[in-house]
Formats: C-alpha cells, structure tokens, sequence
C-alpha cells in the first residue's frame, strides 16, 4: 500500500452508501484522548454502523495482535448514525487507532477524508479533542474554534464558550476544519478543558452533551469511565511500541504527539 486508501463496506440495495445531509463527527486520539472517547461511547451505544475503513501508509509500521491468536492493520473508522427525524441529518463518526505522523501525511490523509465526505454530500464538520491547561477542574468547560464567524453565536448558545482558547489545533482536529474551509464547508472544533495528562472521562462527558445538544443525540454516559481505562491501557501499549520505533531510527522525533 503506497497511498492513503478507503475501504467502503458494500452497501444494501442499489447505489451504494447514500446519506441524508451528512454531518462529519471526528474523535481520533489526541489530548486527554477526550475526542476518542466520546466518539467511541457515542459509537458503541447508539450502535451505528461500520461503513468504511481508512488504511495509510501514514500510520505507525506494525500490526496489532488480539488475544485470539489473530493481528490487524491499524486503521481509522468510518460509522454512520441514520437520523430518524423527517427532516433531520445522518451523522458521519471517524475514529481509530492512530494519526498519520508527519505534517505531510497529515495533509495527504485528510484530503482523502474530505474526498469521502464531499462525495457523500457533506458540508459540516465538528472535530472533538482535548484543551489542555495543566490545571484539574470540577466541572469542565467546552471551548470552540470555529470556521465562520456567523456560527459562533449559534453555537454559543449550547454553552460552547469562544475566544478563550488560543494557540494551535496541531492534528486532524484542526487541518480537516482548515482543509474543509477550503472547499466550502463549515464547522467548530469543540475541545474540552482538561489537565492534558491522563486520560479524561469527565472531559469527554462534558464535550459529550454539548455535541448531543448541537446535532440532537441522546447519549448515556454510565458507561464512559469503564471505557475511559480500556483507552488508557491500548493507548499506552502504542506508546511503548512507538518509542521502540524512535530508539530503533524507525520513526522521527515528534511522531508520538499524533498519536497521543
């Protein structure tokens, strides 16, 4: 495999995956893992739907062994929600493994999720993370980055708050809301406060119910913390092999802050 690739599950019926007004959430491995682990809780208990999965050559060079006996390629996720309401929007979630880890590869894998994207009719896009402070908080805030000043004040009004964060959104978080801009569409970056340290269930839980008030999802969230540890023990076993990596000349100096 010499390029970024998707892999589209074949789909029911004639034309293959159709969506209704689809709405791109993201939640791939990034500060306090707070974006994958809303995404994946919002996966695993609405039970949506696999539709496609993305494989680079971008991604770390190894393979994942289960405790079956088997291994996998390490990947990013595409699943699809179906709205239910007559007028209402499909969600799009991207999850997995990993980022690509070079500023290059970022470029090259997210043109390719546009392209899925874009094909699918896609015009908005909300990319979910962490915002770390170094501080702990009891209750934390959401803060938001978003495209276009015209959605602001929408999205204030779900208790996002704008224009306190500053600096960089370094990842897909930020160069698919940047690429996106490009090809007219729109979004916000949502990023939870949090110590950036550890692994945080609370954080992902704030970020959470602020996104099920913006797109209208009803999510439980009991089981977040249980799934907060599982994250925290894959994420630090990918940690150990990537820095076996670095000492081995196998992977470049900062390649670990895409993947954490």
């Amino acid at each position: 495999m010499l390029e970024t690739r998707i892999i589209v599950k074949k789909q029911k019926g004639k034309g293959g995956l159709k969506l209704r007004k689809p709405v791109l959430i993201v939640g791939l491995p990034g500060i306090g893992l707070v974006g994958k682990l809303a995404a994946d809780h919002v996966i695993k208990e609405l039970k949506a739907e696999k539709v496609a999965e993305l494989y680079s050559p971008h991604f770390p060079h190894q393979v994942l062994m289960s405790k079956k006996g088997t291994l996998r390629m390490l990947k990013n996720k595409f699943y699809v929600l179906k709205s239910k309401k007559e007028k209402g929007c499909d969600l799009l979630l991207l999850v997995g493994d990993v980022q690509a880890i070079t500023s290059e590869a970022q470029y090259e894998v997210c043109d390719k999720i546009l392209d899925f994207f874009e094909k699918l009719g896609g015009e908005t896009i909300y990319t979910l993370g962490g915002y770390g402070t170094g501080k702990m908080v009891d209750t934390p805030r959401v803060f938001g980055s978003a495209t276009h000043k015209e959605l602001i004040e929408p999205l204030k009004k779900h208790g996002i708050v704008f224009g306190e964060a500053s600096g960089s959104i370094v990842g897909v978080a930020g160069m698919l809301l940047g690429l996106g801009r490009l090809r007219g569409m729109k979004g916000a970056c949502l990023m939870g406060e949090t110590h950036g340290g550890y692994v945080d269930a609370k954080c992902a839980q704030s970020v959470l119910k602020v996104l099920g008030t913006v797109v209208g999802l009803e999510v439980d969230l009991a089981k977040l913390e249980d799934r907060a540890k599982e994250s925290e023990k894959f994420m630090r076993k990918m940690e150990k092999e990537v820095q076996k990596q670095r000492e081995l000349g196998g992977m470049q100096e900062g390649g670990l802050s895409y993947i954490r």
